[in-house]
Protein backbone atom coordinates (compact mmCIF):
# COMPACT_ATOMS: atom_id res chain seq x y z
CA UNK A 1 0.00 0.00 0.00
CA UNK A 2 1.51 3.31 -1.09
CA UNK A 3 1.50 5.97 1.61
CA UNK A 4 0.25 9.49 1.02
CA UNK A 5 3.81 10.81 1.08
CA UNK A 6 4.84 8.03 -1.27
CA UNK A 7 2.20 9.22 -3.75
CA UNK A 8 3.53 12.77 -3.47
CA UNK A 9 7.05 11.49 -4.11
CA UNK A 10 5.70 9.73 -7.20
CA UNK A 11 4.12 13.02 -8.31
CA UNK A 12 7.48 14.76 -7.87
CA UNK A 13 9.29 12.08 -9.88
CA UNK A 14 6.78 12.23 -12.74
CA UNK A 15 6.76 16.02 -12.91
CA UNK A 16 10.54 16.37 -12.64
CA UNK A 17 11.23 13.62 -15.19
CA UNK A 18 8.77 15.14 -17.68
CA UNK A 19 10.43 18.53 -17.24
CA UNK A 20 14.12 17.50 -17.24
CA UNK A 21 14.18 14.17 -19.15
CA UNK A 22 16.67 13.02 -16.50
CA UNK A 23 16.17 10.23 -13.90
CA UNK A 24 15.17 11.74 -10.57
CA UNK A 25 17.15 11.10 -7.36
CA UNK A 26 16.27 11.61 -3.71
CA UNK A 27 18.56 14.63 -3.31
CA UNK A 28 16.94 16.31 -6.29
CA UNK A 29 13.49 15.75 -4.78
CA UNK A 30 14.60 17.24 -1.43
CA UNK A 31 16.12 20.25 -3.19
CA UNK A 32 13.18 20.91 -5.52
CA UNK A 33 10.19 20.02 -3.31
CA UNK A 34 9.23 21.02 0.23
CA UNK A 35 8.75 17.58 1.81
CA UNK A 36 10.39 18.56 5.10
CA UNK A 37 12.14 15.19 5.44
CA UNK A 38 15.65 13.93 4.78
CA UNK A 39 16.97 12.45 1.56
CA UNK A 40 17.25 9.10 3.39
CA UNK A 41 13.50 9.16 4.11
CA UNK A 42 12.76 9.98 0.47
CA UNK A 43 15.01 7.08 -0.58
CA UNK A 44 12.92 4.74 1.60
CA UNK A 45 9.74 6.04 -0.06
CA UNK A 46 11.32 5.53 -3.47
CA UNK A 47 12.29 1.96 -2.55
CA UNK A 48 8.64 1.21 -1.74
CA UNK A 49 7.50 2.79 -5.00
CA UNK A 50 10.01 0.62 -6.83
CA UNK A 51 8.70 -2.49 -5.08
CA UNK A 52 5.22 -1.57 -6.28
CA UNK A 53 6.63 -1.20 -9.83
CA UNK A 54 5.67 2.46 -10.03
CA UNK A 55 9.22 3.65 -10.68
CA UNK A 56 12.34 1.98 -12.02
CA UNK A 57 16.07 2.68 -12.28
CA UNK A 58 17.04 2.88 -15.97
CA UNK A 59 20.73 2.48 -15.07
CA UNK A 60 22.72 1.24 -12.07
CA UNK A 61 23.16 3.92 -9.40
CA UNK A 62 20.96 6.35 -11.32
CA UNK A 63 17.85 8.13 -10.25
CA UNK A 64 14.39 6.74 -10.97
CA UNK A 65 11.86 7.24 -13.75
CA UNK A 66 8.14 6.43 -13.78
CA UNK A 67 6.89 3.15 -15.22
CA UNK A 68 3.70 2.90 -17.27
CA UNK A 69 2.00 1.79 -14.05
CA UNK A 70 3.42 4.83 -12.29
CA UNK A 71 2.06 7.15 -14.96
CA UNK A 72 -1.33 5.46 -14.58
CA UNK A 73 -1.40 6.10 -10.82
CA UNK A 74 -0.28 9.67 -11.43
CA UNK A 75 -3.05 10.33 -13.97
CA UNK A 76 -5.76 8.60 -11.90
CA UNK A 77 -4.89 9.97 -8.46
CA UNK A 78 -2.48 12.85 -8.66
CA UNK A 79 -2.80 14.80 -11.89
CA UNK A 80 -4.62 18.11 -11.55
CA UNK A 81 -5.56 19.61 -14.89
CA UNK A 82 -3.82 22.90 -15.46
CA UNK A 83 -6.28 25.48 -16.79
CA UNK A 84 -5.25 26.98 -20.09
CA UNK A 85 -4.08 30.57 -20.02
CA UNK A 86 -6.27 33.28 -21.50
CA UNK A 87 -3.76 33.56 -24.35
CA UNK A 88 -4.08 29.84 -25.11
CA UNK A 89 -7.86 30.01 -25.06
CA UNK A 90 -7.81 33.06 -27.33
CA UNK A 91 -5.50 31.18 -29.70
CA UNK A 92 -7.95 28.25 -29.90
CA UNK A 93 -10.88 30.56 -30.55
CA UNK A 94 -8.97 32.49 -33.20
CA UNK A 95 -7.77 29.35 -34.96
CA UNK A 96 -11.18 27.68 -35.11
CA UNK A 97 -13.27 30.77 -35.84
CA UNK A 98 -14.79 31.26 -39.31
CA UNK A 99 -14.18 27.72 -40.53
CA UNK A 100 -15.82 26.99 -43.87
CA UNK A 101 -17.37 23.58 -43.18
CA UNK A 102 -16.96 20.52 -40.97
CA UNK A 103 -13.89 19.27 -42.87
CA UNK A 104 -12.18 22.62 -42.50
CA UNK A 105 -13.16 22.86 -38.82
CA UNK A 106 -11.67 19.46 -37.98
CA UNK A 107 -8.44 20.23 -39.84
CA UNK A 108 -8.17 23.49 -37.90
CA UNK A 109 -8.89 21.60 -34.67
CA UNK A 110 -5.95 19.20 -35.00
CA UNK A 111 -3.62 21.98 -36.11
CA UNK A 112 -4.56 24.08 -33.09
CA UNK A 113 -4.13 21.15 -30.72
CA UNK A 114 -0.73 20.08 -32.03
CA UNK A 115 0.46 23.69 -31.80
CA UNK A 116 -0.69 23.86 -28.19
CA UNK A 117 0.86 20.58 -27.09
CA UNK A 118 3.62 19.57 -29.50
CA UNK A 119 2.04 16.10 -29.79
CA UNK A 120 0.29 14.29 -32.62
CA UNK A 121 -3.30 15.57 -32.62
CA UNK A 122 -6.23 13.37 -33.66
CA UNK A 123 -9.91 14.10 -34.20
CA UNK A 124 -12.53 11.52 -35.06
CA UNK A 125 -15.31 12.40 -37.47
CA UNK A 126 -18.70 12.26 -35.74
CA UNK A 127 -21.03 9.44 -36.66
CA UNK A 128 -23.18 10.31 -39.65
CA UNK A 129 -25.48 7.31 -39.26
CA UNK A 130 -28.39 9.65 -38.50
CA UNK A 131 -27.42 12.39 -40.97
CA UNK A 132 -29.74 13.33 -43.82
CA UNK A 133 -28.77 14.47 -47.29
CA UNK A 134 -29.73 18.12 -47.46
CA UNK A 135 -28.44 19.09 -50.90
CA UNK A 136 -27.01 17.62 -54.10
CA UNK A 137 -25.40 19.81 -56.72
CA UNK A 138 -24.10 18.88 -60.19
CA UNK A 139 -21.95 21.55 -61.82
CA UNK A 140 -20.87 21.41 -65.48
CA UNK A 141 -17.30 22.69 -65.80
CA UNK A 142 -16.89 22.12 -69.52
CA UNK A 143 -16.91 19.31 -72.04
CA UNK A 144 -17.66 16.04 -70.29
CA UNK A 145 -16.34 17.17 -66.91
CA UNK A 146 -18.66 17.75 -63.96
CA UNK A 147 -18.35 18.42 -60.22
CA UNK A 148 -20.70 16.52 -57.89
CA UNK A 149 -21.33 18.07 -54.46
CA UNK A 150 -23.20 16.32 -51.64
CA UNK A 151 -24.12 18.09 -48.38
CA UNK A 152 -25.66 16.62 -45.20
CA UNK A 153 -27.62 18.39 -42.49
CA UNK A 154 -24.70 17.77 -40.10
CA UNK A 155 -22.43 20.02 -42.18
CA UNK A 156 -20.51 17.26 -43.95
CA UNK A 157 -19.62 18.28 -47.50
CA UNK A 158 -18.26 16.09 -50.30
CA UNK A 159 -17.00 17.43 -53.61
CA UNK A 160 -15.81 15.21 -56.43
CA UNK A 161 -14.81 15.91 -60.03
CA UNK A 162 -15.75 13.31 -62.64
CA UNK A 163 -15.23 12.78 -66.35
CA UNK A 164 -18.27 11.38 -68.13
CA UNK A 165 -18.35 9.48 -71.41
CA UNK A 166 -19.25 11.94 -74.12
CA UNK A 167 -20.12 15.60 -73.82
CA UNK A 168 -22.87 16.92 -71.59
CA UNK A 169 -24.85 20.14 -71.95
CA UNK A 170 -26.45 22.40 -69.34
CA UNK A 171 -29.96 21.10 -69.98
CA UNK A 172 -28.70 17.56 -69.30
CA UNK A 173 -27.14 18.74 -66.03
CA UNK A 174 -30.44 20.17 -64.78
CA UNK A 175 -32.28 16.92 -65.50
CA UNK A 176 -29.58 14.77 -63.89
CA UNK A 177 -29.47 16.96 -60.80
CA UNK A 178 -33.26 16.84 -60.41
CA UNK A 179 -33.42 13.05 -60.73
CA UNK A 180 -30.57 12.44 -58.26
CA UNK A 181 -31.94 15.00 -55.80
CA UNK A 182 -35.35 13.32 -55.90
CA UNK A 183 -33.69 10.04 -54.94
CA UNK A 184 -31.64 11.19 -51.94
CA UNK A 185 -32.54 14.68 -50.70
CA UNK A 186 -34.18 14.59 -47.28
CA UNK A 187 -33.24 10.93 -46.78
CA UNK A 188 -30.78 9.44 -44.34
CA UNK A 189 -27.36 8.31 -45.56
CA UNK A 190 -28.30 4.63 -45.53
CA UNK A 191 -31.66 5.30 -47.21
CA UNK A 192 -29.97 7.35 -49.91
CA UNK A 193 -27.52 4.55 -50.66
CA UNK A 194 -30.38 2.06 -50.84
CA UNK A 195 -32.42 4.32 -53.15
CA UNK A 196 -29.51 4.62 -55.56
CA UNK A 197 -28.92 0.85 -55.40
CA UNK A 198 -32.57 0.41 -56.43
CA UNK A 199 -32.08 2.73 -59.40
CA UNK A 200 -28.95 0.92 -60.53
CA UNK A 201 -30.70 -2.45 -60.33
CA UNK A 202 -33.40 -1.40 -62.81
CA UNK A 203 -32.88 -2.35 -66.47
CA UNK A 204 -30.96 0.20 -68.54
CA UNK A 205 -33.06 2.06 -71.07
CA UNK A 206 -30.20 2.63 -73.46
CA UNK A 207 -30.96 6.36 -73.38
CA UNK A 208 -27.86 8.59 -73.20
CA UNK A 209 -29.31 10.69 -70.38
CA UNK A 210 -30.19 7.57 -68.39
CA UNK A 211 -26.55 6.49 -68.61
CA UNK A 212 -25.43 9.88 -67.29
CA UNK A 213 -27.90 9.69 -64.39
CA UNK A 214 -26.57 6.25 -63.47
CA UNK A 215 -22.96 7.45 -63.62
CA UNK A 216 -23.67 10.41 -61.33
CA UNK A 217 -25.78 8.23 -59.03
CA UNK A 218 -22.81 5.87 -58.56
CA UNK A 219 -20.63 8.83 -57.60
CA UNK A 220 -23.18 10.07 -55.06
CA UNK A 221 -23.54 6.57 -53.61
CA UNK A 222 -19.77 6.24 -53.19
CA UNK A 223 -19.59 9.61 -51.45
CA UNK A 224 -22.43 8.67 -49.10
CA UNK A 225 -20.62 5.44 -48.25
CA UNK A 226 -17.61 7.58 -47.35
CA UNK A 227 -19.83 9.54 -44.98
CA UNK A 228 -20.63 6.27 -43.18
CA UNK A 229 -16.97 5.30 -42.82
CA UNK A 230 -15.20 6.08 -39.55
CA UNK A 231 -12.10 8.12 -40.13
CA UNK A 232 -9.67 10.45 -38.45
CA UNK A 233 -8.00 13.75 -39.17
CA UNK A 234 -4.46 14.10 -37.80
CA UNK A 235 -1.70 16.67 -37.55
CA UNK A 236 1.77 16.80 -36.05
CA UNK A 237 3.12 13.44 -37.19
CA UNK A 238 6.55 15.03 -37.63
CA UNK A 239 6.73 15.56 -33.87
CA UNK A 240 7.27 11.80 -33.43
CA UNK A 241 10.60 11.99 -35.25
CA UNK A 242 11.67 14.98 -33.15
CA UNK A 243 10.71 13.10 -29.97
CA UNK A 244 12.15 9.73 -31.01
CA UNK A 245 14.51 9.71 -28.00
CA UNK A 246 11.44 9.67 -25.72
CA UNK A 247 10.47 6.22 -27.01
CA UNK A 248 12.18 3.10 -25.70
CA UNK A 249 11.92 1.32 -29.06
CA UNK A 250 11.05 1.98 -32.68
CA UNK A 251 8.42 4.57 -33.61
CA UNK A 252 7.53 2.56 -36.74
CA UNK A 253 4.34 1.03 -35.20
CA UNK A 254 3.12 4.53 -34.36
CA UNK A 255 3.76 5.78 -37.88
CA UNK A 256 1.95 2.75 -39.30
CA UNK A 257 -1.02 3.34 -36.99
CA UNK A 258 -1.21 6.96 -38.13
CA UNK A 259 -1.08 5.93 -41.77
CA UNK A 260 -3.64 3.13 -41.54
CA UNK A 261 -5.98 4.77 -38.96
CA UNK A 262 -7.84 1.49 -38.26
CA UNK A 263 -5.73 0.73 -35.17
CA UNK A 264 -6.24 4.18 -33.70
CA UNK A 265 -9.96 4.11 -34.43
CA UNK A 266 -10.28 0.79 -32.57
CA UNK A 267 -8.23 2.02 -29.64
CA UNK A 268 -10.12 5.30 -29.33
CA UNK A 269 -13.48 3.52 -29.51
CA UNK A 270 -12.52 1.16 -26.67
CA UNK A 271 -11.10 3.77 -24.28
CA UNK A 272 -13.36 4.35 -21.27
CA UNK A 273 -14.01 8.00 -20.44
CA UNK A 274 -14.45 9.43 -16.95
CA UNK A 275 -17.31 11.70 -15.87
CA UNK A 276 -15.61 14.63 -17.62
CA UNK A 277 -15.42 12.77 -20.91
CA UNK A 278 -11.64 12.32 -20.62
CA UNK A 279 -9.85 9.02 -21.26
CA UNK A 280 -6.21 7.94 -21.19
CA UNK A 281 -4.48 4.80 -22.38
CA UNK A 282 -0.86 4.56 -21.32
CA UNK A 283 2.05 2.52 -22.63
CA UNK A 284 1.55 -1.21 -22.15
CA UNK A 285 -2.20 -0.70 -21.89
CA UNK A 286 -1.95 -0.25 -25.67
CA UNK A 287 0.10 -3.40 -26.24
CA UNK A 288 -2.70 -5.32 -27.96
CA UNK A 289 -2.85 -2.48 -30.52
CA UNK A 290 0.89 -2.57 -31.15
CA UNK A 291 1.32 0.83 -29.46
CA UNK A 292 3.01 -0.10 -26.18
CA UNK A 293 5.46 2.77 -26.65
CA UNK A 294 2.79 5.47 -26.66
CA UNK A 295 0.07 7.15 -24.66
CA UNK A 296 -3.25 8.31 -26.08
CA UNK A 297 -5.40 10.99 -24.43
CA UNK A 298 -8.92 11.78 -25.60
CA UNK A 299 -11.91 13.94 -24.78
CA UNK A 300 -15.45 13.44 -26.05
CA UNK A 301 -17.08 16.16 -28.11
CA UNK A 302 -20.72 16.46 -29.18
CA UNK A 303 -21.89 16.86 -32.74
CA UNK A 304 -25.57 17.07 -33.67
CA UNK A 305 -26.77 14.38 -31.30
CA UNK A 306 -23.81 12.04 -31.74
CA UNK A 307 -20.39 12.14 -30.19
CA UNK A 308 -16.82 11.50 -31.23
CA UNK A 309 -13.38 12.08 -29.77
CA UNK A 310 -10.51 14.47 -30.10
CA UNK A 311 -7.15 13.46 -28.70
CA UNK A 312 -3.38 13.29 -28.61
CA UNK A 313 -0.84 10.57 -29.35
CA UNK A 314 2.67 10.81 -27.95
CA UNK A 315 5.34 9.23 -25.74
CA UNK A 316 4.46 8.04 -22.24
CA UNK A 317 6.77 10.78 -20.95
CA UNK A 318 4.42 13.70 -21.52
CA UNK A 319 2.85 16.52 -19.55
CA UNK A 320 -0.45 14.78 -18.78
CA UNK A 321 -2.12 17.61 -16.79
CA UNK A 322 -1.46 20.24 -19.47
CA UNK A 323 -2.24 17.94 -22.38
CA UNK A 324 -5.49 16.68 -20.88
CA UNK A 325 -6.53 20.28 -20.19
CA UNK A 326 -5.77 21.22 -23.81
CA UNK A 327 -7.71 18.26 -25.19
CA UNK A 328 -10.70 19.05 -22.99
CA UNK A 329 -10.68 22.75 -23.88
CA UNK A 330 -10.47 22.08 -27.62
CA UNK A 331 -13.25 19.46 -27.38
CA UNK A 332 -15.51 21.90 -25.52
CA UNK A 333 -14.88 24.64 -28.07
CA UNK A 334 -15.48 22.24 -30.95
CA UNK A 335 -18.77 21.08 -29.39
CA UNK A 336 -19.89 24.69 -28.97
CA UNK A 337 -19.10 25.62 -32.56
CA UNK A 338 -20.96 22.59 -33.92
CA UNK A 339 -23.95 23.37 -31.68
CA UNK A 340 -24.03 26.98 -32.84
CA UNK A 341 -23.82 25.87 -36.45
CA UNK A 342 -26.69 23.40 -35.95
CA UNK A 343 -28.89 26.09 -34.36
CA UNK A 344 -28.15 28.45 -37.23
CA UNK A 345 -29.39 25.97 -39.86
Amino acid sequence: MVTERGLQVLRAIVEDYVETREPVGSKSIVDRHAFGVSAATIRNDMALLEEDELIVAPHTSSGRIPTDKGYRVFVDQLAELRPLTSAQRAAIASFLRDSGDLDDLLVRTVRALTRLTGQVAIVQYPSFARANVSHVEVVHVGGSRIVVIVVTDTGRVSQRTALLRGEIVETDVAVVKARIAALVTGRGIREGVQAIAGLLETPRSGDRLDDIVRAVARIVSEELEEFRTDRLVMAGSATLARRESDFRGSISPLLEAIEEQVTLLRLMSEMVADEQGLATSIGRENESFGLAEASVLTSDYDATGSHARVGLLGPTRMDYPSNLAAVRAVAHYLSRLLDEDEKAR
